[in-house]
């Protein structure tokens, strides 16, 4: 039997295994650097290059490659060497002030770093700081606002809806309810110049008020499709004249299950007394400011987006129009909107956002 050239053992000394060790546990970052720690914590062991590469479910080559390099360079040896082309300018000082100052800091002039004023106080150019905030996706000039709900029964109203969504009951009809009230006609006080080749379209910062409407709407969590009502007014009558669309377009063998959000116009003593005619309607109410857990809210942003941001109504009568003809199109092929998470992972995310703006007080 043939044999091969005999490798010599690899020894590690316990700084060196607790280094490798220390850089074989990343769970994400620098996964390159983390398998090449595994092959020699492996070859150390004792185990050849055939039985690393099996177990790693690599190349035999790169098992010798790897272990060859430690052999002669030790740690040093499983870093990236240099790569050619210009050096780079920044040194990790450079970059670690950088960023200690734009998380850390604020400028005396202002409430958050620009990159001219980062870039004078650091002695820095305006392009290195760009850099430094692009690698590390910082934007100190966005900002964006959030609200956390403090209702009570926040964890049983999550769980009650996502369950819904992700497991339906059966004979049962799932709709997600709410109003987008005070929607307005709104007329531009001068015509609209259209778009041209190298001009966008451009219209008058000021305009007319034409009357308003207010919109009901019940997404099919299902199929995606709408029932739509228009009212003028936002009170309980109205919402109880939508839930008489309802009964009338949903099949008397399903069973009704609204989502809906807390207005008042929602609990009112004729609602109730609809309600207790109609038993196959149950109603399960979102936790208070959280209306991104209602999906027909999601709808209502593509509306606006589509329709109603950019148009033009002359009249209050257009615009209803316009919102009774963007329902029957998106009618006629809806998709519905998949929610994804569960309720525990829901719950997870917002227990570790409290815990951050609990760290930020002290």
């Amino acid at each position: 039997m043939r044999k091969g050239r005999p490798i010599p053992v690899l020894t590690v000394t316990v700084e060196e295994r607790e280094t490798l060790e220390r850089w074989a546990r990343r769970p994400k970052t620098a996964q390159a650097l983390a398998q090449r720690a595994q092959i020699i914590l492996n070859c150390a062991s004792g185990k050849s290059n055939t039985e690393v590469a099996t177990r790693l479910r690599i190349s035999k080559q790169m098992v010798g490659k790897w272990r060859q390099r430690f052999s002669s360079r030790r740690l040093d040896g499983l870093l990236d060497e240099p790569r050619p082309g210009t050096p780079r300018r920044l040194s990790d000082a450079d970059i670690e002030r950088v960023l200690t100052m734009t998380l850390e800091s604020t400028p005396k002039h202002a409430t958050h770093w620009s990159t001219r004023s980062l870039a004078k106080v650091a002695g820095l150019s305006n392009a290195s700081v760009h850099r430094v905030w692009r690698a590390f996706a910082l934007a100190p000039h966005r900002s964006e606002t959030f609200k956390l709900s403090q209702d009570p029964l926040f964890i049983e109203k999550v769980r009650d809806i996502v369950g819904l969504y992700l497991n339906p009951p059966e004979k049962a009809l799932v709709l997600c309810v709410d109003e987008k009230s005070q929607i307005q006609a709104l007329d531009r006080s001068q015509p609209i110049l259209p778009m041209r080749p190298g001009q966008a379209e451009r219209r008058a910062h000021d305009y007319r008020r034409n009357g308003t409407t207010s919109l009901f709407a019940a997404l099919d969590t299902k199929t995606g499709k709408i029932i739509g009502q228009l009212h003028r007014r936002h009170r309980s009558l109205e919402f109880r004249k939508f839930l008489d669309k309802i009964d009338a377009q949903v099949p008397t063998a399903l069973e009704v299950h609204l989502i809906l959000d807390n207005y008042g116009t929602h609990k009112t003593a004729a609602i109730q007394r609809w309600l207790l005619k109609r038993p196959r309607f149950h109603l399960h109410f979102t936790p208070t400011s959280a209306s991104w857990i209602n999906l027909v809210e999601r709808w209502f942003g593509l509306l606006t987006a589509q329709q109603l941001r950019r148009g033009v109504f002359r009249s209050t009568r257009s615009l209803e129009t316009t919102i009774r003809n963007y329902i029957d199109v998106h009618n006629e092929k809806p998709k519905p909107f998949i929610w994804t998470k569960t309720a525990d992972e829901i719950l997870d995310s917002v227990a570790r956002f409290c815990q951050r703006t609990l760290e930020t007080r002290h």
